[in-house]
């Protein structure tokens, strides 16, 4: 009895030579998505050897990507997009714009027609989403300002994308291209073109307005419900339904992208209070199948392409990883953000990805891109996902080097904020013996509600812009800026501060600010957050102030009020509470 075991096969060879050639990659101080791109050339067809379904590996590729979409859903709220909206909307459209002119520019220099020029720079407009969570959350910074600007910009840039996508085959004939069933429905009238966009824009709006109106309320209870039931089994299976069912019912229902309805669903599901285990319970899927994601990617990748065109890949290579990068710096720099959010955001879009390669595939089906344009799209995309950790591992390095070197760079740190000062209408409590609280996410937002609550006089110091400007305007305190720099904790007025409250859970930061503080302010008192059970013994081994991990101080809570209600006596280092009201 045969069996049809091309799906096995293909995941045994996939997963086995990425496990193997991503090993070695990690060996030799390379990053393991390289070994996964290098497996999947060696089971591509372009090599001699075993091959794997070219199809097969497609599909679950795109299940990756819906399941990473997802999880970006569920660490990137619609808030977060929103408080970087100024520089992520206008950032990501007007670098767009540069990246599809320049390799429109580049395409119609080599002779294309410009219909096929247009589609061929917008391939290489559209950073990928997959690749930059990969960098973020290896280096720790997905959760910093940083970080949400750059996957904000990518979000917008993926947004701009699908609108691309569905706008594209009905203005396929106006550039020159086919539409696909063409042949197949003539005699039959063609709908008019504003009504096509119209029907599609349409479509769009209304998949986004049913996931924030009815999804938002909807999948929430469904995962309490699913989660009462204390089965593990039944909630994982919860999530990835959602993820999964909610991108394919988008795709067929309303024509979007299975990576905008996955992320969708993971932005109305983070609602959920159970948001944090449905990302934990997904992660080992979105790990595995992220892998496939490579390792399809270097199924497609024709090597003869490096032979046939090299100065034309060179040119494709130059656009994605300086065009973008620069393009992208400057935009930031306009906006007066600091350097180092210049270099993080342009090494962010220093490649392309899954998005490139639908554009691309879908250019080549309407007529608007020759095959020698994907085979090109695919060799950057390559080239510049393999090369992208070296563009984030330059970053520090290139700023200290830029700022030891020119004068222009350090006067651009040193530029006007208006946010990075306190006013001069600041009242006095604010700058002597004030609490300095570092950060206003969610544990710093509940500290500064005590603090307001007790009538204790406060400056917030957050790297957000948008974050500071509403805390100004609801009569907060506040300065901009990374507080790791010794100019911004000097511009909360640290030196006359009571105490230093560090709310954010980066521990290297924590150890500059605080040894910032004790330089200005000996005798101040420093209270520090951390993540981690080695990282908060290592901060009290150094004796940097008084550290608080997460879990340990759930445990004390809990172990407190259960304590309590037995009326034991309490060891030490927990001090009784008021008991909870019934």
């Amino acid at each position: 009895m045969e069996h049809n075991v091309s799906l096995i096969s293909t995941l045994a060879a996939g997963f086995g030579l990425a496990l193997i050639l991503g090993f070695i990659a990690e060996r030799i101080k390379l990053p393991a998505l390289v070994g996964y791109l290098l497996a999947g050339i060696a089971i591509g067809p372009a090599t001699p050897g075993f091959v794997a379904d070219v199809g097969i590996a497609a599909q679950l590729s795109e299940i990756g990507v819906m399941l990473l979409m997802f999880g970006v859903g569920l660490h990137f709220s619609l808030k977060d997009l929103m408080a970087v909206k100024r520089i992520a909307l206008p950032g990501a459209v007007v670098q767009m714009a540069a990246a599809t002119a320049l390799g429109m520019g580049l395409a119609m220099w080599w002779g294309w027609p410009a219909g096929q020029a247009l589609v061929f720079g917008l391939t290489l407009s559209c950073a990928s989403t997959v690749v930059l969570l990969k960098a973020l959350e290896s280096r720790g910074t997905l959760e910093s300002m940083n970080g949400r600007i750059a996957v904000g910009w990518l979000v917008v840039e993926d947004l701009a994308t699908v609108l691309i996508l569905v706008l594209l085959p009905p203005l396929a004939t106006v550039l020159g291209g086919t539409t696909p069933g063409m042949e197949a429905g003539a005699g039959a009238e063609a709908a008019p073109l504003w009504r096509t966009i119209a029907e599609t824009l349409a479509q769009m709006a209304a998949f986004v307005v049913l996931m924030l109106v009815v999804g938002r309320r909807v999948l929430p209870w469904m995962l309490w419900q699913v989660a009462r039931t204390g089965s593990r089994e039944l909630f994982t299976l919860m999530v990835i339904a959602v993820a999964i069912g909610i991108a394919y019912g988008a795709s067929e229902l309303f024509h979007v992208s299975f990576a905008l309805g996955a992320f969708f669903a993971g932005t109305v599901m983070r609602e959920s209070e159970y948001s944090h285990r449905a990302a934990q319970e997904s992660l080992p899927l979105r790990d595995s199948f992220s892998v496939l994601f490579f390792v399809s990617v270097g199924m497609l990748f024709d090597p003869m392409t490096l032979i046939d065109q090299p100065l034309h890949l060179l040119g494709v290579v130059a656009i994605v990883m300086l065009g973008k990068a620069i393009a992208a710096a400057a935009l930031v720099i306009v906006f007066r953000y600091p350097l180092n959010t210049a270099m993080t955001v342009s090494a962010s879009l220093a490649q392309i990805g899954e998005f490139s390669f639908i554009l691309a595939g879908l250019g080549v089906q309407l007529g608007l891109l020759p095959k020698a344009g994907m085979n090109l799209v695919l060799a950057a995309a390559l080239i510049s996902i393999a090369l992208n950790p070296v563009m984030f591992a330059m970053i520090q390095p290139l700023q200290r080097w830029v700022l030891a070197r020119s004068s222009f760079a350090r006067k651009l740190e040193e530029r006007d904020d208006p946010y990075a000062e306190l006013p001069q209408t600041t009242d006095r409590q604010f700058l002597e013996g004030q609490v300095v609280l570092v950060g206003y996410g969610r544990v710093g937002r509940r500290i500064a509600d005590v603090l307001t609550e007790r009538g204790i006089p406060f400056v917030v110091a957050d790297e957000g812009r948008e974050t500071v400007e509403a805390l100004r305007k609801r009569g907060m305190a506040a300065v901009s800026g990374d507080a790791s720099e010794p100019m911004v904790l000097i511009q909360a007025h640290i030196a006359n501060a009571a105490m230093l409250v560090v709310a954010v859970p980066d521990s290297m930061k924590a150890r500059q600010m605080a040894d910032t503080a004790r330089q200005l302010n000996p005798g101040i008192e420093i209270v520090l957050r951390t993540h981690g059970e080695e990282e908060s013994e290592l901060l009290r081994r150094e004796k940097l102030g008084t550290v608080f991990y997460g879990e340990e101080e759930l445990a004390k809570g809990m172990s407190r009020h259960v304590l309590q209600r037995f009326n034991a006596d309490l060891p030490e280092g927990l001090s009784p509470v008021a008991a909870p009201a019934h």
